[in-house]
């Protein structure tokens, strides 16, 4: 019983910090202590899994991932509002409430720019939470809600049954956060906080979702079993004792000052932790909505009134690029400085060389500017009445503006990218590459540790891990000796791994994990694939034109070169272990599904391999045979409606003796 009352404690401990933190913003503890003490409830959890509390915060981590989401019916339809665009039409709306009903109070909030959800609590318990949909059937979201920790999983003194309205969104913060790292993987970045909240809170594993930092504004009660509000200030109030996060709101009772409140929450937007996009102006009193009703969209006592996008004129004062770290060349204009939405902006995205001549946008030209999404300012047009005599097409460089190595264009052509294997701009994530599970696997050597490096100016180059000394090492640690020594002795052990996983290591554009097998089969040793023709490498099984040219550009270029010479150097093996002594899998492709007990998945691809074979990650009526083990599930279906021959584990073995 010990146990169970300090689990309880430690729940209840934890929940109120979350509280504090996440809907009051009054932090409690340090994030140190925290972590401590959820670490604690994690391990008593593991040991003692039937005495989980339902509202435990370990919740917030996310569980397993879903195959897809299902369709929930909502009890109460989640309506739209009817928007309003200009003071005008707000006041039509005001004056003509008004002339019915004198006496009405209107409620005025931000609107948050998110997604619409519904939360459902049966006895006070968290039970679903779905997606706004149509309004009237949405998707089942309930494991990625649960990872919002604003939204409680417990409720002391609700009724029965509950549903309340939110909306969910990511606040800015987190948003600038997620698209570093975007940038800093190579992945598209998230046009504003709205498609990245949307696209977070509909990911089918809820641990991506938790990592995303997702929050939410509840903004009306749905239904609450047994309980009656007189209107919505009550029920908003109702909310806040229940511990929700709610929507900040004003009550007031004239047209003048509605409209000033709608005024004043767009001149403090930039304050607000979220984006909006405008101001809800519902009638306060619930009888009275009654009596109003609504249309087959809108309920006839609210609007939502829509802010303008602010757009300004501005000048371009320069061009200049930056290199991201994956080599991608961004260009940004230097514009004459201008208030907009709340802040002054000096510099606008140019998105890439397609952008900026689909517009002809050139330096010394005046051109209208605004903030996408209210975060990133974006040019929208150039005003070719105001260009200056003189202006030239503005063209992104042919050598990186960082190392001066060509820049080449992607495949789709959308981007420029530097193709120097030891540009300073790439190298944090170069080395992040050069050391990963599939590359070198270089155990210990985690990012932290290789910027504190970078920093330090130890490294400025991947083979520059080889040279690393002792000292040096010692040096990031106050008691770095043992530390120092292990990650030193990874580093050794890492020159005698397979020459493939050094060419994937390399970062070659097209050349992944398999396709470096494939190469190390094929040629034997690093030397003979940097001086393969162009003929000789699209011979190889799965190496296409687009893949060669990129091999061959690569071993071309200075320091790609330089590189190679100094892992040369270092001692790094430049051999394949992978030589194919026996072909009697060559051209079968294996899919591998279940659980394997025999070996594990890399080993099992690995023994494939070095029998001429591929491993795909799906079925297809290509696949020679599906290989099953415990728990197969849709692979193996697939398979059986293909007709495709299916082996155990036991079968594959026999097949390799």
């Amino acid at each position: 019983m010990e146990i169970k009352k300090r689990m309880e404690e430690l729940t209840k401990i934890l929940n109120e910090a979350n509280y504090l933190y996440y809907v009051m913003d009054a932090p409690v503890m340090p994030d140190f202590e925290y972590d401590r003490l959820l670490r604690e409830l994690e391990d008593l959890e593991k040991a003692h899994p039937e005495l989980a509390m339902p509202d435990s915060p370990t919740q917030r981590v996310g569980g397993e991932a879903l195959s897809k989401f299902e369709k929930h019916t909502h009890a109460v339809p989640l309506m739209s509002l009817q928007d309003v665009f200009s003071t005008e039409e707000l006041l039509e709306f005001l004056t003509k409430t008004l002339e019915s009903y004198p006496d009405s109070l209107f409620s005025v909030e931000p609107k948050v720019d998110g997604l619409s959800v519904a939360l459902e609590y049966e006895n006070g318990v968290f039970v679903r939470g779905a997606t706004r949909g149509d309004g009237v059937v949405g998707e089942d979201v309930t494991e990625n809600l649960k990872t919002i920790r604003s939204i409680p999983m417990t409720l002391q003194g609700a009724p029965a049954r509950l549903i309340v309205r939110g909306e969910v969104f990511m606040p800015k913060k987190s948003f600038a956060a997620l698209n570093e790292q975007q940038e800093r993987e190579g992945k598209p970045l998230f046009a504003n906080p709205r498609n990245a909240a949307a696209g977070s809170l509909r990911q089918l594993d809820p641990k991506i979702a938790a990592s995303r930092m997702l929050d939410i504004y509840i903004f009306n009660v749905q239904l609450a079993e047994g309980v009656e509000f007189k209107n919505h200030r009550e029920s908003l109030e109702f909310l806040q004792k229940l511990k929700f996060k709610v929507i900040p709101f004003a009550v007031l009772d004239s047209a003048s000052r509605i409209v000033e409140q709608v005024m004043s929450i767009n001149e403090n937007r930039e304050s607000l932790t979220c984006d909006i996009d405008g101001a809800v102006i519902k009638v306060d009193n619930f009888t009275q909505r009654q009596k109003m009703g609504t249309t087959a969209k809108f309920p006839k006592w609210a609007v939502a009134y829509k802010y303008p996008p602010e757009i300004k004129p501005t000048v371009i004062e320069d061009i200049v690029v930056q290199v991201g770290r994956t080599g991608v060349l961004t260009p940004k204009a230097v514009v004459r400085p201008v208030r907009l939405a709340g802040t002054t902006v000096t510099n606008a995205t140019l998105h890439n060389q397609d952008f900026i001549s689909d517009r002809d946008i050139r330096i010394g030209d005046t051109v209208q500017i605004r903030k996408a999404g209210e975060i990133i300012p974006e040019i929208l047009e150039v005003d070719f009445s105001k260009r200056p005599d003189g202006t030239v097409p503005y063209f992104l460089p042919h050598n990186c503006p960082v190392c001066g190595a060509p820049t080449q264009k992607d495949e789709d052509g959308a981007f420029m990218r530097c193709t120097g294997a030891e540009c300073p701009a790439q190298l944090s994530r170069n080395i992040a590459h050069f050391v990963s599970r599939d590359a070198m696997d270089i155990d210990g050597l985690g990012s932290s540790i290789v910027d504190a490096l970078i920093e330090k100016g130890f490294i400025r180059s991947p083979a520059d891990i080889y040279y690393l000394t002792l000292n040096e090492m010692k040096s990031l640690w106050q008691k770095g000796d043992t530390a120092a020594k292990k990650l030193l002795a990874a580093i050794e052990e890492s020159k005698d791994r397979d020459v493939s996983r050094l060419i994937y290591a390399l970062g070659i554009r097209q050349v992944g994990a398999k396709t470096g097998k494939v190469l190390a089969t094929r040629f034997g040793d690093l030397d003979k694939l940097m001086n393969a023709t162009l003929e000789e490498l699209t011979e190889v099984p799965d190496v296409g034109v687009v893949t060669a040219q990129s091999i061959c550009d690569w071993f071309s270029q200075p320091q790609s070169r330089h590189m190679v010479k100094r892992l040369r150097a270092a001692g790094v093996n430049f051999e394949s272990k992978r030589t194919l002594t026996d072909t009697r899998f060559a051209g079968m492709t294996f899919v591998l599904t279940g659980a394997l007990t025999q070996f594990t998945r890399d080993e099992a691809t690995e023994k494939i391999e070095l029998l001429g074979g591929k491993v795909s990650g799906s079925v297809s009526k290509k696949t020679t045979y599906v290989v099953v083990g415990e728990n197969a599930g849709s692979k193996e279906r697939k398979a059986r409606e293909l007709q495709i021959p299916i082996l155990t584990e036991e079968q594959l073995l026999e097949m390799m003796q």
